[in-house]
């Protein structure tokens, strides 16, 4: 008989007879991690200033995502940088929603709430209203968070509540086996689009900056040195900040980012940005001019164009913002990643204490039971 015992002595729950133990998927091998992964030794390894490490943000919860996913990288760097934050721990909270990327909270050693589809950004807004020295971290993904969560992730944004949405975004439903989401492209074929999807996609930057985001910023999870920063650059900005993360689902989309994410073409597909410095890619040898209300790419090696040609990134400038975070569709510029926008606002959580206190201040604490039996109630005989 196997023995079920666990390293402190309890017994492990037992299946039923004859049970064994959850296969993967087809063809599924030992997991393993995205380039990049393995956890780095001393000071950048995510050590805090109170001893802190990786580990301590890590639960005793088996991780069970598909091998080779994507999210492997995400959380592996979620809990390297978690101890840089200087927050202490029993302040963080992870919410999630419906989807692989909702199984993220559990994998966290931190506080967690595993919400209901699309929802997790009005969790969010009410526990950070309410506790607002709390760390409020959303994982979702491109379905939950742009289909039938789209509503509560404009308003999160419009309203500029002070938290951090990572949005894993992989062009694909994977919990429920493959099929279209608002992210694939046209002429995607998948279970529920086996003719090809009709649809026009979402751009998740384009719709974070129509719903007036005060942050927003691309990256991926096959860098996890540019992951890492990006995250941090959200953690560090007041209200809320949206992160894409192009997360590969190496079973129903393998291979959706190669082109921004591989070495063989990383180099002529990204274009990273760098607040004032100008938009140069492929190891310096390319680079974006704007021409009129258009920008175009421009070749810097054969004499015509040159660096100060290139339009020089402003992260703080609506209008920039705008522009780059479209390029998206021309298969003729780059992608780009890194911060699209950042603008310093008034939040959300602390107009709302400032209101209350206000009102406080002026009229009291108030009492429930008065207010139970004010001008406005009256009794029906």
């Amino acid at each position: 008989m196997p023995d079920n015992t666990s390293p402190d002595g309890t017994k492990k729950p037992a299946g039923p007879p004859g049970a064994k133990k959850p296969a993967g998927p087809p063809g599924a091998r030992k997991p393993t991690m995205p380039p990049g992964t393995k956890p780095p030794t001393g000071p950048s390894g995510g050590d805090g200033a109170d001893g802190l490490t990786r580990k301590d943000f890590a639960s005793d919860q088996d991780v069970r995502w598909c091998p080779g996913c994507g999210d492997y990288a995400i959380l592996a760097t979620v809990q390297r940088l978690m101890p840089e934050l200087d927050v202490p721990k029993e302040n963080i909270v992870f919410l999630s929603g419906i989807g692989c990327s909702g199984r993220f909270p559990y994998y966290m050693d931190t506080y967690g709430f595993h919400s209901i589809h699309g929802r997790a950004p009005a969790f969010a807004t009410g526990l950070k209203s309410s506790r607002p020295e709390l760390d409020v971290w959303v994982v979702t993904g491109d379905g939950d968070a742009l289909s039938i969560g789209g509503n509560h992730l404009i308003h999160v944004l419009r309203r500029n509540v002070d938290l951090q949405i990572l949005l894993f975004n992989n062009q694909i439903y994977g919990l429920t086996k493959g099929q279209y989401s608002p992210t694939s492209e046209q002429g995607k074929i998948t279970k529920s689009t086996p003719y090809g999807s009709i649809d026009h996609p979402f751009n998740p930057v384009a719709v974070a900056l129509g719903a007036d985001a005060s942050f927003v910023a691309r990256t991926m999870d096959r860098d996890p040195k540019h992951l890492k920063a990006t995250m941090k650059r959200a953690h560090d900005h007041r209200g809320a900040a949206l992160v894409e993360i192009y997360q590969n689902c190496n079973i129903f989309n393998d291979g959706a980012f190669f082109d921004f994410t591989e070495r063989a073409t990383k180099a002529k597909a990204a274009l990273f940005l760098e607040d004032g410095a100008p938009l140069t890619y492929d190891n310096g040898t390319r680079g974006v001019r704007l021409e009129g209300l258009q920008l175009k790419p421009i070749e810097l090696t054969n004499g015509r164009w040159s660096v100060d040609d290139c339009l020089v990134y402003d992260e703080t400038s609506q209008e920039m913002a705008q522009l780059v975070g479209r390029m998206y569709w021309q298969e003729d510029l780059p992608r780009p990643f890194g911060v699209i926008y950042r603008e310093e606002r008034a939040t959300y959580d602390e107009l709302l204490h400032t209101q209350i206190g206000g009102l406080v201040e002026r009229r009291g604490t108030g009492d429930l039971a008065t207010l139970f039996h004010d001008a406005d109630t009256w009794d029906i005989s």
